[in-house]
């Protein structure tokens, strides 16, 4: 009896690890509902898609993948892209190597008239700890890069988009537009949700983005009715049937929302928060029930 609980344990083990090696290259497309207050009709069926994490820089890095949901992205022409940040992994300092493969992903993109914005993760300060001193010089070369490819990095700041004859672009607001509200990285001791929040108006439609899902939390109630964040790569290894458990919750002091919409109680009310998985890895190249996801939200009027 031992010998067989053995045999089929182990064969699990080996399945797992098996298939957590073949996921990572599989894309998974979530379609999700996203009302937001004030909507303009002009934004009603528009599409955001949101994408995140590459960490561009690890040992077997996704790069392929990344390199198909670029295709996917340009296919589907979204209203804008959002990405929640962790471009890179681990950066030895000075180099600009991950940067610019980074760069070279992304040119693709950017290229189009699809509008495309960040914000900065944990990662991209080099930090793989909180009390880890984050790499400021590396995050201004960054932006700076990203800014000349035509990417729009939000530190604490909005930007409007509006509707045109030829797509959207960004522009000037007026009460057609939507605003989209950048926070910066919670471990760089950088999110600032009051400032973020000062740069739109009260009663603008708005779309918040973030890297680190606690940030969410500081928001006043009913100031996100839609917000995106990622960091967590959904844990990389989930139970199949039990979107919102992860085994990092216990790890944590905190308690950890992995991926998918948030539940009840972890921000205010009327604050709603999807948590996208990521494209990359963190420690181990494996990712189990939780694929690399593209998350496109079809805006629509809150009632």
């Amino acid at each position: 009896m031992f010998k067989r609980i053995g045999i089929g344990l182990g064969a699990l083990i080996l399945f797992v690890i098996v298939w957590g090696l073949v996921e990572p290259y599989f894309i998974h497309t979530e379609e999700e509902a996203a009302a937001i207050t004030n909507l303009p009709k002009e934004w009603e069926g528009q599409e955001i898609a949101v994408i995140g994490d590459f960490q561009v820089g690890m040992w077997m890095d996704n790069t392929w993948t990344i390199e198909r949901v670029i295709d996917r992205l340009i296919e589907k022409e979204p209203a804008a892209v959002l990405l929640t940040g962790d471009h890179v992994y681990h950066v030895k300092k000075g180099s600009e190597k991950e940067m610019n493969q980074v760069l070279e992903l992304l040119k693709p993109l950017t290229e189009t008239n699809i509008p495309v914005i960040t914000v900065m993760g944990n990662h991209d300060y080099s930090m793989d700890k909180k009390d880890h001193k984050p790499d400021m010089a590396y995050v201004e070369k960054m932006t700076q890069e990203f800014e000349e490819l035509g990417i729009h990095v939000l530190e604490n700041e909005r930007l409007v988009l509006n509707v045109t004859q030829d797509g959207t672009a960004v522009g000037e607001p007026d009460d057609n537009s939507l605003y989209i509200g950048g926070v910066g990285s919670s471990w760089a001791g950088l999110a600032n949700v009051e400032e973020t929040l000062s740069t739109i108006p009260h009663n603008a439609a708005r779309f918040m983005l973030m890297h680190n899902p606690q940030a969410f939390k500081s928001i006043p109630s009913d100031l996100a009715p839609v917000a995106a964040a990622g960091h967590t790569h959904g844990g990389q290894i989930g139970i199949p049937f039990t979107p919102h458990w992860s085994y990092m919750s216990l790890f944590k002091r905190e308690k950890v929302q992995a991926d998918g919409w948030t539940e009840a109680g972890f921000g205010e009310e009327g604050n709603n928060l999807y948590v996208n998985p990521g494209i990359g890895f963190s420690d181990v190249t494996i990712r189990f029930s939780t694929p690399p996801e593209i998350t496109y939200f079809q805006l629509q009027q809150a009632s």
